[in-house]
């Protein structure tokens, strides 16, 4: 099978294990942390240009298990990070991986962070070695194993 095949086929894959856990994905520490971990990985290797920055926009709002909670609510959180990231990217990277770490009390919500990242990474079809290392990183600061996602 190719990559391009493999990457679409385990985004596929993780979202649908994602709708599945829809129902119990509605806290605000999710919320943050799913947006942190989008941001993350939109801005995985240095820069971010207008263009990934709105199609990453687009995932957010077109993500089922994103709709329990209002657009421009997420738009503005993963706005604000993206910010962060801008201003300073080291400084906003730890920042960042801080929020994701919210979801680490409730292991589903810290499962479905790292699978919204894998989507989001994978949804061009190339979920290319930053985007990767930051979704491993995330892992760490959730206590996850990367090996559990194949990172």
């Amino acid at each position: 099978m190719a990559l391009w095949d493999r990457v679409k086929e385990s985004a596929s894959t993780m979202q649908t294990q994602l709708m599945a856990k829809k129902n119990d994905l509605k806290s605000g520490a999710f919320r943050d942390s799913s947006m942190a971990m989008c941001a993350l990985v939109a801005a995985a290797d240095g820069t971010i240009d207008a263009s990934e920055r709105q199609r990453v926009a687009q995932l957010i709002a077109t993500n089922e298990v994103l709709q329990n909670f209002p657009a421009d609510e997420l738009r503005r959180r993963f706005d604000t990070y993206l910010d962060k990231l801008t201003a300073d990217f080291d400084f906003g990277k730890v920042s960042l991986l801080q929020e994701v770490a919210k979801a680490k009390k409730k292991p589903a919500e810290a499962r479905a962070v790292i699978q919204i990242g894998i989507v989001i990474g994978g949804a061009d079809g190339d979920f290319d070695p930053t985007e990767r290392a930051v979704v491993r990183e995330a892992c760490f600061a959730l206590d996850l194993p990367p090996h559990e996602f194949d990172l």
